[in-house]
């Protein structure tokens, strides 16, 4: 699919049904955590969507560059006010690559996961890693999968249920394969495919793409990283010097 999973049908009424991430409370967090890594520089958001994160932060006076799969969501962006002035280069964020350099580049709402494979993963954190300036930090908001949630023998975690539809993860413990599936009532399903990954696994990828593990929170607010946090948000920064380099290497 031209779009991948996100073409128009998701496009349409994205902002609505994840309209509580589009909440002050939800948004400028991450926008005050970003700009205050992005400086005077500037900044890469990988699956930049409809905008949600990039046009506030745009606002801040950075400049943001966005790469996005999807043209029906950047669509959606162009339309927003402040829109057609972020520039979009489309692409699969594991391998596209934009001119220039950039003080941070980003990853947030469980974005690392549409890529579904570990080393789409790896290549994602090289990708990043040549986009970064020396000092520069890549930023990435991800979910710490529910395991601890499943009962044993159960592979499958509801996780919203109403008189209108219903939806629920599937996960294959073997390959960190999962999907998120959403039913509607009437009988309609939509599925897509995710691969879940561990804070520590991430840290393992960031060590080959030549980064490291600067810091880590449970949320945007800083509010500490713990065995029982549902999430987290994790920094990982490009050595600013030769000597540096040599150092993280050993």
């Amino acid at each position: 699919m031209e779009d991948g999973y996100f073409g128009e049908s998701v496009a349409a009424g994205y902002d609505e049904s994840s309209a509580e991430m589009f909440e002050p409370g939800a948004v400028n967090p991450a926008v005050d955590f970003l700009a205050a890594l992005a400086g005077d520089g500037r900044a890469l958001e990988l699956g930049i969507g409809t905008g949600r994160i990039a046009l506030p932060l745009a606002q801040r006076g950075i400049p943001v560059h966005g790469i996005e799969l999807s043209r029906a969501m950047v669509s959606r962006l162009r339309a927003k006010s402040g829109g057609d002035a972020i520039d979009v280069t489309i692409g699969d964020f594991s391998a596209t690559r934009v001119a220039g350099t950039f003080s941070v580049a980003y990853l947030v709402y469980n974005t690392i996961m549409n890529l579904t494979t570990q080393s789409a993963q790896v290549d994602c954190f090289r990708n990043v890693a040549a986009h970064l300036e020396p000092g520069g930090c890549f930023v990435v908001e991800v979910c710490v999968p529910s395991l601890r949630s499943l009962p044993p023998g159960q592979n499958v975690f509801p996780f919203h249920v109403s008189a209108t539809g219903w939806a629920y993860d599937v996960y294959d413990f073997a390959t960190q394969a999962m999907s998120s599936n959403y039913v509607r009532a009437g009988g309609e399903l939509r599925s897509i495919p995710f691969r879940y990954v561990w804070p520590a696994e991430l840290d393992l990828m960031a060590q080959l793409a030549g980064l490291r593990l600067r810091e880590r929170w449970q949320d945007w607010t800083r509010k500490p990283f713990t065995g029982e946090s549902t999430s987290h948000v994790s920094v990982w920064e490009k050595p600013a010097t030769a000597a540096e380099v040599v150092e993280h290497a050993r």
